[in-house]
C-alpha cells in the first residue's frame, strides 16, 4: 500500500509541474504571443534571423534597419532584373498588402536587392512603383548587401555570364518573406507557395497578436 501511494504521489507531482512549466513557458507570462499563428520554426529561435543593417533606399539616401522597419513590415531579397521568381513573388506580396489594407492593416512591403551591380535607386524606383505604390526598394554597395543578406540567413550567388553578355547573368537566391516588428524584430517566414490571400490571413494574424 505504501508503494501504491508513492506511485500515486509521484504522477501528482508530474501533472503539477508539467501544468506549472506550460503556464510558464506557454501562452502566458514569458510565452510566445505569436504562438497560434506560426506555421514555421526556426532552429535556436526566432532571434537567430534579423539585425541592423544599412543600405541606400530608392531615393538615393544612406538607411538603417531603424529607418526602415517602422511598423510591421514584409522584408523580400531578390533583384529587379529576376526574370520570373521575383516579379511573381513580389507581385503575391503586394496584393497581400492590399487585401491586409481593405482590411485596416497596414504592413510594409520591401524589397531588398541583391544585385548591386544593376540595381540602381532609380530602377529600383521603377521597379517598386509597378509593385506598390508603399514598397520600399533598396540597395547598397555589396559589402552593405552581404551584411544585411548575412543577418537574415538568406542565401544569393551571382552565376556566370556568357562571355560577350556579361551584363546578362542570373542571380540564384533565396525566396522567403520576412515579417519584422520594430520592438520584436523578425517573427516568421513566409514561402512563396502562398496565395495572396492566405499570406494576408497569416500576416494579419501576427499583426493583431503584436497589438
Amino acid at each position: 500500500m505504501t508503494r501504491l501511494f508513492a506511485i500515486i504521489a509521484a504522477v501528482v507531482a508530474l501533472v503539477f509541474l508539467g501544468g506549472l512549466w506550460f503556464l510558464t513557458s506557454g501562452s502566458g507570462a514569458g510565452g510566445d504571443k505569436y504562438a497560434a499563428c506560426r506555421s514555421t520554426a526556426v532552429a535556436g529561435g526566432t532571434s537567430q534571423i534579423g539585425g541592423p543593417f544599412t543600405l541606400v533606399s530608392e531615393t538615393g539616401e544612406t538607411v538603417t534597419d531603424t529607418d526602415v522597419i517602422d511598423g510591421p513590415t514584409l522584408l523580400y531579397f531578390g533583384y529587379a532584373f529576376c526574370p520570373d521568381v521575383c516579379p511573381l513573388d513580389n507581385a503575391r506580396n503586394a496584393e497581400a498588402i492590399e487585401i491586409l489594407e481593405q482590411r485596416g492593416v497596414m504592413v510594409k512591403p520591401v524589397f531588398i536587392s541583391v544585385d548591386p551591380e544593376r540595381d540602381s535607386p532609380e530602377l529600383l524606383a521603377d521597379f517598386t512603383a509597378n509593385m506598390h505604390p508603399r514598397m520600399l526598394g533598396l540597395t547598397g554597395s555589396p559589402e552593405q548587401i552581404k551584411a544585411a543578406s548575412q543577418a537574415y540567413r538568406t542565401y544569393y550567388k551571382k552565376q556566370e555570364p556568357e562571355e560577350g553578355d556579361e551584363d546578362y547573368y542570373l542571380i540564384d537566391h533565396s525566396t522567403f518573406s520576412y515579417l519584422v516588428f520594430p520592438d520584436d524584430g523578425f517573427v516568421e517566414f513566409f514561402k512563396r507557395d502562398l496565395t495572396p490571400a492566405q499570406l494576408a490571413d497569416r500576416l494579419q494574424c501576427f499583426v493583431e497578436a503584436h497589438g
